[in-house]
C-alpha cells in the first residue's frame, strides 16, 4: 500500500515542483515522471487494442492439406512446362463434357494441388445476380457492423498466419519470409487504417460557399455504388483478393472478385474465410463472389451493367483490354499496371548501408512485384563497388521450396522462391542476351536454375546485369523476374532522364547522404510515389494513395482517394435559413423576360459586383444592377 502511495503522489509532488521552478525537481525525477506517463500511454493503447480484439467475432476457417509442409501429391506435368499437353492428357480422369478446367500447381515443385471448374459467360451473371440481392442490405450496414467484420478478419489472420502464408508459398513459390511481408503485414495495416479512418474518409463532408450562395449550405455524401469488380494478378494471392474486397464493402458494396487462373487454389480459400466471417457475423455471404475463368469469358464481367466500377492490378496488355471493354457501359476503372521503378543512387552514397535494401527490393518474391526495383541508376564514380557487391551477394542467393522438407524432416532455408511459372523464362533469356550482345555484362545468372531436388520447380537464377544502357530492350522492359539491372551516369540531369525514360511511371526510390537533395530529384520524376533512402515504403502506409502514370494506369487504391473511388459523390445543397431566405427569380430575370438588354445589364452588374476586383468598380456594379431592375 506504501508502494502503491508513492507511486501515485510522488509524480504529483514532481509536476508541483517543476511548475513552480523548484530546483528539487531533479532530472531524475522529471525522467521518472517520462517514463511513467509513458506506461501509462502503452497501457491505454494496449487496453484499446484489446477491447477491439475481443470485440471480434470468433470463427473457423481451417487450413487446407496442402498448406501443410509434408503433404504430398501425385505429380502431374505442369502445363506451363509442356504447353504442348492437350487438356484431355493433363486431366485423364475428368469427364470433360461441355466445361472448361483450371488446374493449380505448386510451381516450386511442379505439384498438383487442384483441379477446378472454370466460370462460363452464365455462371458469372448468376454471381454479379446474387451479389446484387445481397449488396441491397448490405448497404444499409452500419460503419460498427463493418468494422466489426473487418475486426474478426484481422483477429483470425493474426491468429491463423501461419497456414495463410503457407497457402500463399503452396500456390505461388515464395518464401515464408516474403508472405509475412506481402501478404499478411500489409494486409493488416489495410485493416487497420480502415477501421481506424476509413469512416472519416467516407463521412459527409460540409463544403465552402461562395457569397452569392451564402444562404446556402453543401455537403458531399459519399454512398455505396451497388457491386463492384476486381480484377487482380497473382502474385500475391491474399492481399490482391482481401485488399480491393475490404475496401468495397467497407464503402457498402458488393464484389465479384476475379482472380488469375495462376492462383484459384490459394484465392478460393481467402476469399472463403472472408465468407465463412461475414456468416460468423450474422450477414449474407453471398456479398463477395469468387470467379475464376479464362479470358474468353471475362467479358461478361467487364460489360456486364450490374458492374458499377473495375479495378484490374495486372500487365499492360490486359489493362487496355479492360479499359475498352469497360466503355460499353461506361463503367469507371481503377488500372494498376506494370512499372520499371527506378532507384536512383546519388553521388558519395553509402553504398554498403543500402545494399540490403536493394536486394530486397529487386529479389523479394522472386522479383515478381510491380513496385520493385527493377534499374539501379549509380554515378560513375560509385559503379565498380556497386557491381561487386551486387556479383557477390546475388551469387550466394539460394532459391527452392520452404514447403519441401528433407528426409530427416527439415525445411530448406531459401532466400527467394520459384517464379509462377516458367512461360516467360525464354523472353527472359533472350532480353539478357540481347543486352550482352550490346555490351552489358552478365557475370551472374542470365538463365533457367535446375533444382536438382525439385526438378519440376519454375526457378530463374538471380541475376545482375551491369552497364545497361537505356536504349537496350531490358532497360524498358518489365521484367518481374529476380534480376539487378545497374546503369551508369555522370550527372544527376541524366540520373533524372533514365529514370523517367520509359512508357512506365509507377514507382521509384531515391538514395542519397542529403535528404534535401533525394528530394528535389524526387520531384523531378514522373511516377506516381517515390520513397525517399527506401523502397516501397508509400505501400505500407494504407493511407496514401497508390498508382501511377503513364503506361503504369491511372486511379488510386488505397487512402481515403482509393476508398472514395469506390462510392458515389452526390451533393446536397439545401437553404441555411429556409424560413427566411430562399431562392427567387428577380422580374428582370423572369420568364418570359421583358428586354434582354435589361436582363443582360442586370446580370452584368452582378458580376462586376461579385467578382470585379476594387470597391469603386464593385460600387459601380452595385449601381448597374440596380437600375436595371428598377426599369
Amino acid at each position: 500500500m506504501v508502494s502503491l502511495v508513492f507511486v501515485v503522489l510522488h509524480p504529483l509532488n514532481t509536476i508541483n515542483l517543476w511548475l513552480e521552478g523548484d530546483p528539487e525537481a531533479s532530472g531524475k525525477d522529471v525522467l521518472y515522471l517520462m517514463i511513467l506517463f509513458f506506461a501509462i500511454g502503452c497501457w491505454l493503447v494496449f487496453n484499446r487494442y484489446q477491447k477491439a480484439v475481443n470485440s471480434a467475432v470468433p470463427f473457423t476457417w481451417n487450413g487446407p492439406d496442402a498448406a501443410d509442409p509434408k503433404w504430398d501429391s501425385v505429380l502431374i506435368p505442369n502445363a506451363s512446362l509442356d504447353s504442348h499437353l492437350t487438356q484431355e492428357e493433363l486431366l485423364p480422369a475428368v469427364q470433360l463434357e461441355e466445361r472448361r478446367y483450371i488446374t493449380s500447381f505448386d510451381p516450386a515443385t511442379s505439384m498438383h494441388i487442384g483441379t477446378f471448374i472454370a466460370d462460363s459467360e452464365a455462371d458469372i451473371g448468376n454471381k454479379i445476380e446474387r451479389a446484387t440481392h445481397s449488396q441491397i442490405i448490405w448497404r444499409r450496414s452500419t460503419f460498427r457492423e463493418r468494422k466489426r467484420v473487418i475486426r474478426s478478419l484481422m483477429k483470425w489472420l493474426v491468429d491463423n498466419q501461419d497456414v495463410a502464408a503457407r497457402v500463399a508459398c503452396r500456390d505461388t513459390g515464395k518464401t515464408l519470409v516474403d508472405a509475412a511481408l506481402g501478404e499478411i503485414l500489409t494486409t493488416c495495416s489495410k485493416m487497420e487504417w480502415l477501421m481506424n479512418y476509413g469512416e472519416a474518409a467516407l463521412r459527409p463532408e460540409t463544403r465552402h460557399s461562395n457569397l452569392i450562395l451564402s444562404y446556402k449550405k453543401s455537403k458531399v455524401y459519399h454512398e455505396p455504388l451497388g457491386v463492384v469488380a476486381a480484377i487482380v494478378s497473382w502474385n500475391y494471392p491474399l492481399h490482391n483478393a482481401w485488399s480491393p474486397i475490404l475496401a468495397s464493402i467497407f464503402a457498402g458494396n458488393g464484389v465479384v472478385l476475379k482472380c488469375s487462373e495462376h492462383v484459384i487454389w490459394s484465392t478460393s480459400w481467402f476469399v472463403g474465410a472472408i465468407q465463412e466471417c461475414l456468416r460468423a457475423c450474422g450477414h449474407d455471404s453471398d456479398l463477395i463472389q469468387l470467379v475464376c475463368c479464362w479470358p474468353e469469358q471475362a467479358e461478361a464481367l467487364t460489360t456486364s451493367p450490374f458492374i458499377k466500377h473495375i479495378t484490374f492490378i495486372g500487365s499492360e496488355e490486359v489493362g487496355r483490354k479492360i479499359a475498352v471493354a469497360a466503355t460499353v457501359n461506361l463503367t469507371p476503372v481503377t488500372l494498376e499496371l506494370g512499372g520499371k521503378d527506378p532507384a536512383i543512387i546519388l553521388p558519395d552514397t553509402d553504398l554498403k548501408k543500402w545494399a540490403s535494401i536493394w536486394m530486397r527490393g529487386i529479389f523479394q518474391n522472386a522479383g515478381q512485384n510491380c513496385i520493385g526495383i527493377e534499374r539501379l541508376i549509380v554515378h560513375s564514380s560509385q559503379y565498380d563497388e556497386l557491381y561487386e557487391i551486387f556479383a557477390e551477394r546475388v551469387q550466394r542467393l539460394r532459391f527452392g521450396s520452404v514447403l519441401s522438407t528433407s528426409e530427416e524432416g527439415f525445411v530448406a532455408t531459401v532466400d527467394c522462391g520459384a517464379m509462377i511459372s516458367t512461360q516467360r523464362f525464354r523472353t527472359l533469356e533472350r532480353l539478357i542476351s540481347d543486352a550482352e550482345d550490346a555490351g552489358a555484362n552478365v557475370d551472374v545468372g542470365g538463365k533457367q536454375w535446375h533444382n536438382a531436388y525439385l526438378p519440376g520447380g519454375a526457378y530463374f537464377d538471380g541475376t545482375v546485369v551491369g552497364d545497361a544502357t537505356p536504349e537496350m530492350e531490358i532497360s524498358q522492359t518489365e521484367l518481374f523476374a529476380p534480376v539487378a539491372v545497374l546503369m551508369r551516369y555522370e550527372e544527376i540531369e541524366e540520373a533524372v532522364d533514365i529514370a523517367n525514360g520509359t512508357k512506365f511511371g509507377l514507382g521509384a526510390s531515391v538514395f542519397g547522404p542529403s535528404q534535401s537533395q533525394c528530394i528535389k530529384v524526387a520531384k523531378q520524376l514522373e511516377c506516381g510515389m517515390v520513397s525517399v533512402n527506401d523502397f516501397g515504403v508509400f505501400y505500407l502506409n494504407q493511407d496514401l494513395p497508390f498508382g501511377g502514370t503513364k503506361s503504369s494506369g491511372y486511379g488510386r487504391f488505397g487512402g481515403p482517394e482509393g476508398l472514395r473511388s469506390l462510392t458515389l459523390t452526390k451533393t446536397i445543397v439545401v437553404d441555411r435559413w429556409p424560413s427566411l431566405l430562399q431562392t427567387s427569380i428577380p422580374k428582370v430575370l423572369d420568364y418570359p423576360m421583358r428586354s434582354l438588354v435589361q436582363s443582360w445589364d442586370f446580370v452584368s452588374g452582378l458580376v462586376i459586383l461579385l467578382y470585379g476586383g476594387g470597391w469603386r468598380r464593385r460600387f459601380h456594379g452595385l449601381v448597374q444592377l440596380v437600375r436595371a431592375a428598377s426599369k
